[in-house]
Formats: structure tokens, sequence, C-alpha cells
């Protein structure tokens, strides 16, 4: 391994002096212009996580929900999932090191990870349809082939159509086949299997509008129409030819500003959705006959395939370990739906889908979605075979039965959260189910709820503990919180710091709106912190309307329900 050649390399991707990135939970983000050297030293730690695992590792050049003018980079591991908690560490110290470092830097990650140099590496890459993508993009090529890696690169993909690519490459072809036809074909053919069972056939049910936030939604949508057409009519909005990717429209801003996405015309019990910018979240929506605007989040899609996948087993008459994978902001109503309705255990995880993916991979079915629209199904392959076999054994309805889990399976991307797989996946189950959006929204009542996020001086001030729910740090946070909520039915609250910015998250729900206004008039919670950046106030106050976050630098007003 040529070290000197990578510096040489290096140079023509230089890093900003002083300039210090971390590696998240997606990776990293941040303005395009910023990104060149961070793509470069992504292709090379990707060589060499390829050369460790000795698999194909995925690059995936995309910003997800960000504005148009950012990008980003994430790792993808061997079986289409997030970089390992180890490499991310090694992801952040490869990006902050100034370009003398680089040679000591990568000969540590090496020694430390026990990396033969002699080991062939493969990497295939993917970006989406910002401007800034095609450059950097090149430069992650760039990195891996200074390294003397080989590479594919699939050019123009969702990110969940790229964690499929890898999880098929290193499966041996049990999986799928690593192309884009063969994602095509295998989620086309696994909802045509299940629709074509459906009692219910009317317009109402095989249409679907889908706001797919100027992204690459958008284009793989339009690529896979004419596989499933005469299952489901898909109208497509905000589809790139016009607007800018994720502005005023998107699974974010739709779920953040509770309102359809500008550029899509909604009539009155219409079935729509939202895509975010690389197509790996998805939330419903759809307005009542009074102009009423309803949300279906990731809570109520987890809770209706929970349902369906519950009621097959039933059926065939197996007893599966199935399980459901929330975290701390899920809707208190679908926790205690799915636990005391359906009898189905609900584990909660720390914010961040690869937290989510690696608890559900504990059960024989385990569904985990976040209430933002990002998750999916896992079936251990152990289940996948057992199905499968039932599925051409069994006779009459249990057979039936086998049959369409037998298919579910297959449609779901097990690999990551995929919009397009989410929505076939759901669109399918309607039609068997017969349920219209609004009797599926009906499925439980959410409580009222508000989030909101504040930027401080330190976050590291706060610290948490039971998935994020309590609060450790500062002394007497937590012991506040519990004073406040217990004054009101069904009232639950949390503050966590964010992973990696100086923002605090705040979550709060109650039994109804009275709560808050009630909390608005008659209670707060104070206290101070002093830091190393400098002394500020927290405050938590219940309101509805007027409210304001202040710190020691800033005061801004907002609409949410919580001061901090």
């Amino acid at each position: 391994m040529d070290l000197e050649a990578v510096s040489k390399r290096s140079a023509f991707h230089a890093k900003p002096q002083g300039l210090i990135l971390q590696y998240g939970t997606a990776g990293f983000r941040t303005n395009a212009q910023h990104l060149d050297h961070i793509m470069f030293r992504m292709g090379l730690l990707a060589v060499l996580r390829s050369k460790q695992t000795k698999s194909t590792i995925g690059v995936m050049v995309t910003a997800s929900h960000n504005p148009e003018e950012d990008n980003g980079v994430k790792l993808i591991d061997p079986l289409g999932e997030m970089l390992a908690p180890t490499w991310e560490e090694h992801a952040t110290c490869l990006a902050s090191a100034e370009e003398q470092d680089m040679p000591r830097v990568l000969t540590a990650i090496m020694e430390k990870e026990a990396v033969d140099p002699q080991q062939a590496a493969f990497v295939v890459i993917g970006k989406d349809t910002r401007p800034s993508s095609e450059k950097l993009s090149q430069s992650v090529i760039d990195g891996v082939t200074v390294l003397g890696g080989q590479f594919h690169d699939y050019g123009l993909l969702t990110t969940p159509q790229l964690h499929y690519m890898v999880y098929c490459r290193n499966s041996g072809g049990r999986y799928g086949k690593a192309t884009i036809e063969g994602y095509c074909q295998k989620l086309s053919k696994a909802f045509v299997e299940l629709t074509k069972q459906a009692s219910c056939s009317g317009d109402e049910n095989r249409s679907v509008k889908v706001d797919c936030a100027n992204g690459i939604g958008a284009l793989k949508l339009k690529e896979m129409e004419h596989y499933f057409s005469q299952g489901l009519l898909v109208q497509l909005f905000n589809d790139g030819t016009e607007g800018r990717l994720n502005h005023l429209c998107g699974a974010d801003f739709v779920k953040s500003h509770q309102k359809p996405p500008q550029g899509m015309e909604m009539k009155s019990d219409e079935r729509c959705c939202s895509f975010d910018g690389d197509a790996d979240r998805i939330v419903y929506y759809y307005r009542d006959a009074d102009g009423h605007f309803h949300l279906i989040d990731g809570d109520k899609i987890a809770t209706l395939i929970s349902s369906f996948l519950k009621d097959l087993l039933l059926e065939i008459g197996e007893s599966l370990n199935m399980g459901v994978v929330q975290t701390a902001y899920a809707n208190g109503s679908s926790t205690r739906y799915l636990e005391e309705v359906m009898k189905v255990p609900v584990y909660c995880t720390k914010t961040g889908v690869k937290h989510l993916h690696h608890k559900a991979q504990e059960f024989d079915i385990g569904v985990y979605f976040e209430a933002n629209g990002h998750g999916t199904a896992l079936f251990s392959e152990a289940v996948e075979v057992k199905i499968k076999r039932l599925a051409q054994e069994l006779q009459d309805e249990k057979g039936k039965a086998a049959k369409m889990l037998a298919s579910i399976i297959d449609l779901f991307n097990q690999a990551t959260g995929d919009a397009i797989s989410d929505m076939l996946v759901i669109e399918a189950i309607l039609a068997l189910k017969g349920l219209t959006v609004q009797q599926w929204d009906a499925i439980y009542v959410d409580l009222p709820n508000r989030q909101l996020k504040v930027k401080v001086a330190d976050r590291r001030v706060i610290s948490t503990t039971n998935a994020e729910r309590q609060a450790l740090t500062p002394p007497g946070l937590q012991e506040a919180i519990n004073d406040l909520v217990k004054k009101y039915k069904l009232a639950r609250a949390f503050v966590r710091p964010s992973g990696t910015e100086d923002i605090v998250r705040v979550y709060a729900e109650a039994d109804s709106q009275v709560s808050w206004e009630q909390g608005r008039r008659n209670h707060s919670c104070v206290w101070n912190l002093t830091t190393a950046k400098g002394f500020f106030k927290i405050e938590i106050k219940i309101e509805c309307t007027g409210t304001y976050i202040v710190n020691s630098y800033q005061t801004v007003p907002c609409c949410g329900f919580l001061r901090v």
C-alpha cells in the first residue's frame, strides 16, 4: 500500500485548515463546498473496511432531507447496514486529520483493525440528484483507486437502493440481483402477487399521490412504474422538473410542519404520501371532508404492518418471536395500542436507525420505524426459509396466508428503511385488508405532542439514560420534568442532546390540548447551569403560543409547547 501516493493525491483534495467534522448517525453532512476532502478520505476508508471484512462496502453521496446546497456521505457495511460504531470513530479521525498526519492515521487504523494490505477491496458507489453529487462522487472514486481498490459506480440511486446492492453482493445472490432491474423486479413481483389476491379492486384502493421532494425518488419511481402499473396508479408531484430539493416539500417538511407539501393538489380523503430527498423515509396523509389535515407517520405505519403480519401468522398457525422497535419519539398511543390491544412486545432504543435495526435483528420478525417514517421489517433467514417452505406445502386458507407472507418478505427492503418498498407494502396491505386511509388513521388516536430544538452553548451538559428518555445530568433536570408531567394525564416529556451539533431536542405529549393550556398558565421549571463555555438558563414551560427559547446568547420566538 503506497501511502506516499495517498499523500500526493490527497493534496488535490486538501482539507481546510482547522475544519473538524464528525461522522454522525447518517455520516457526514454539511455545505457541499466543504466536503471534497471528506469524500476522498471516505473512499480511502471504504477500501480499508472492505479489506478488513473481505466484503463489498458501499459509499453513498447524499444529504437526505437537508437543503440542496448541502451534501454528505455515509458508508454501508456488508449486510447493507450502517457503518459499525468503531469505524464511525475512524471516519471522524481520518476526516479531521491534517494533511501531514494522513499516513500516520491510516497506518493506525490498519494496525488497530488488523487490515491486510494485500487483501482485495471492492467498493460500490451511488449518488443523489444534488448538483454537487457528481463531482463529490468522483472524489470518492479517487480515494478508492489510489489505495488500489476496485469499484462499481451505480450512478444515480436512492440511498436504500445502494444498501440493497451491497446486501445482494455480499449474500452470494441469496437476497437478490445487485442491479436496478433486479431491485425493480423483486419488489414489483412481490407486490403484484400480493395485490392480485385483494378482494377489493376499486380505483380508490389503487391510486396514491406521491410527493417526491424533488429528489431521486421521482426518477426511480418513474423507472419502476411499468412493473406494477396494473396493481397501482402512482401520481408523482415535486418530481424534480420544477422546484428545489426538499424545499417546502418532502417527508421531513410534512412531518415537521404538519401540513401538505407545496406543489400537491389534495382532494378530500385522497391517499397521499411524501418521500424525503434520498427516498429512505415515508409519511402518509390526507384531508378529511372538512379540510382538516391528518398525518400518518412512522408509528401508524409500524402498527399497520405489525397487525398484518400478526394476522398472517395466526392464520398459518405459526408462533414466532415478533417485536416492534421504537424510539422515545414514538407517540404514547401507538405504544399502548401495540402492547395492550395487539399484544405485541415493544422495545425502545436510542434515536438513530442503526440502533433500531440492530435491536430488530434479535427477533424472528422485527418491525422498526422511527416516527419520521424511516423503517422496515426484518425476517431471520430461518423464518424466511420456513415460510417459503410452508407456502409450497400448505393448502387452503393456511397456504394462501403463507404465500402472502412469503411475498411480503420479498417486498420489504431488509437492508434499511426504503420509501419505495414501504409504500408498496402499505398499499398492498390496505388493498388486502380493504382499508381506506381514514380507517387506517382511526386505528388509534395520537396524543397531542410537540417537538422543538434549541441551540445551546454546550450540549454535553445534558446526558441521558433509558433509551434517552431520562436525563442523568444536570442534577435536578429529570426530577423537574417528573414533577411537571405527573400533573397531567398520559403526560410524557424528555430532553436529549443532539448527537452531532450543539442543539438540545425536546419532546412532550399529554392527553389533551387543555392540559397544555393549563400548563401555560400554571407550571414551569427553571434551573441554572454553568459550563466551560459560560452560564445559561434552561427553562421548561408548557405553553400553547408565544413561547421563547432562551440561552446565554440567543433569544428567538418559537411556536412550540415547551420552553427550553
